[in-house]
């Protein structure tokens, strides 16, 4: 049987743990099925096949809009983002989840470009056997009986109606249709210049780094009237030649130096930097973390995660908007830069930021942009900003310029009283990092904020 098809059909039965099927996932113990399967969608095997952040935020929006609006089909309690009609009575809402996640995860997996090395095929393989797995262990062996099975079916309806309006299907070929398809293009072509961002100069690491997702503004919003619509405001720091820019220039150099961080490792600054060396991806599992000993059900989940998402998303495309609009170069440029007329600054031909520098421009950033979405959900969520949470990473080696050796895997744990308190450390962490100026960071936490409140107050509204 083909899987990857909306047609599948696999017998159901239970709800198990998916930690059984030996996934790395982060989520907490005894969580439900939605929580769950988040954390499946989310995991290290599946979500970096869609791409980038860009595309995997989009993904994974897809997949929680299906899981709410499947089990609004069955209790209707919030509007749903499509109408899918009423499910059969007695319909499995475990099964509904399930079915809707990895409906959606399949079909779009299967609807991306051939893979551009063998590597990266065996790990779409791979993902594809991993969704079937958690699958298989949430529903159990045998034939579906017939909650399990009009479960399916409502999952397998709202996975179909949001993969819809995002992609076409021919001849069981599903191509993107909103956007999506040429991350790339037009391809960048601005000439160097003062404040004008640039590939990334060598020797940087690995390499040269190309500017990409020039062509994500033409992606369609989930929620946003267009991707202009919470443009960020020309920073001050576009003035090279003010006392405003030498201050915040001066700042990534020394905070944001490799060689500082590596003569510092195990700092305030080298710690935070490192722990949100992900872009902000950790958002869900943030979420899982914050909601794992509140008490709510799985319909306030699914309305939690698709509302996050679709903010996260939107605030993605919102961010590349405002990025390839004021093309402003980074930190890495403007140190090495030979003379930026500016007395106050000085140029480090050879300065390398702490971590890698994302290939696109510097303001505003793109992670906090995500980090503002994702914590201006929680905070109208939970209608508070005062929510704790403690999170472990596991986070990856770092290397260094020669002649200083690489800085090992380091476990790191952070702890946050409220979600201000994270966003405002994410956004000082890639100060640390090297990859931004302060003031897009800042550009960006508002940006997403925005968009977050937008969504909430417009989707997904109590019925």
């Amino acid at each position: 049987m083909n899987r990857t098809t909306l047609a599948c059909r696999l017998p159901a039965r239970r709800w198990l743990p998916v930690i059984a099927i030996g996934l790395a996932l982060a989520a907490p113990a005894q969580a439900d099925s939605v929580t769950d399967w988040n954390a499946v969608a989310g995991s290290p095997a599946v979500l970096p096949r869609f791409g980038g952040p860009q595309q995997q935020n989009r993904a994974m929006a897809i997949v929680q809009i299906a899981v709410h609006d499947a089990l609004n089909a069955i209790q209707p309690r919030y509007r749903s983002y499509n109408a899918i009609g009423a499910a059969p009575a007695g319909a499995s809402p475990d099964a509904a989840v399930a079915a809707a996640t990895r409906t959606t995860l399949l079909t779009m997996l299967g609807a991306l470009p051939p893979a551009p090395t063998p590597v990266e095929a065996t790990n779409r393989a791979n993902a594809i056997v991993a969704v079937n797995a958690a699958f298989d262990a949430a529903i159990g062996p045998g034939a579906p009986d017939a909650a399990e099975a009009a479960g399916i079916a409502t999952g397998d309806a709202a996975a179909l109606a949001i993969l819809s309006l995002r992609y076409v299907n021919t001849a069981g070929v599903w191509t993107p249709i909103d956007g999506s398809g040429t991350p790339n293009s037009p391809p960048y072509a601005l000439s160097a210049g003062l404040g004008i961002h640039q590939p990334t100069p060598a020797p940087e690491f690995p390499a040269v780094t190309v500017p990409a997702f020039t062509g994500w503004p033409a992606v369609r919003p989930f929620a946003l009237d267009s991707s202009s619509q919470f443009r960020s405001p020309p920073g001050a720091i576009f003035n090279i030649a003010s006392a405003q820019y030498a201050d915040a220039c001066n700042q990534v150099k020394q905070q944001g130096s490799a060689r500082v961080r590596g003569a510092f490792p195990n700092s305030h600054h080298s710690d935070v930097a490192r722990f949100w060396a992900g872009g902000a991806l950790e958002w869900n599992g943030n979420a899982r973390i914050i909601v794992a000993a509140r008490g709510m059900d799985r319909w306030q989940h699914a309305r939690m995660f698709a509302l996050m998402n679709m903010a996260v998303a939107d605030s993605m495309i919102n961010n590349l908007e405002s990025k390839y609009h004021y093309n402003f170069w980074r930190p890495v440029t403007a140190i090495r830069w030979p003379d930026d007329g500016n007395p106050a600054t000085a140029s480090d031909p050879a300065w390398r930021p702490f971590l890698q520098t994302p290939p696109y421009p510097d303001y505003p950033c793109a992670s906090t942009s995500v980090t503002g979405a994702a914590a201006g959900t929680l905070r109208r969520f939970f209608g508070t900003n005062a929510i704790h949470f403690t999170r472990t990473i596991n986070a990856g080696a770092v290397p260094l310029p020669a002649p200083m050796t690489e800085l090992p895997p380091k476990v790191i744990t952070r702890h946050y009283g409220s979600l201000s308190i994270a966003e405002n450390e994410q956004a000082r962490s890639r100060v640390y990092a090297g990859l931004h100026f302060a003031e897009g960071c800042y550009a960006g936490l508002r940006a997403g904020n925005q968009v977050a409140d937008w969504v909430y107050a417009r989707y997904l509204r109590p019925l």
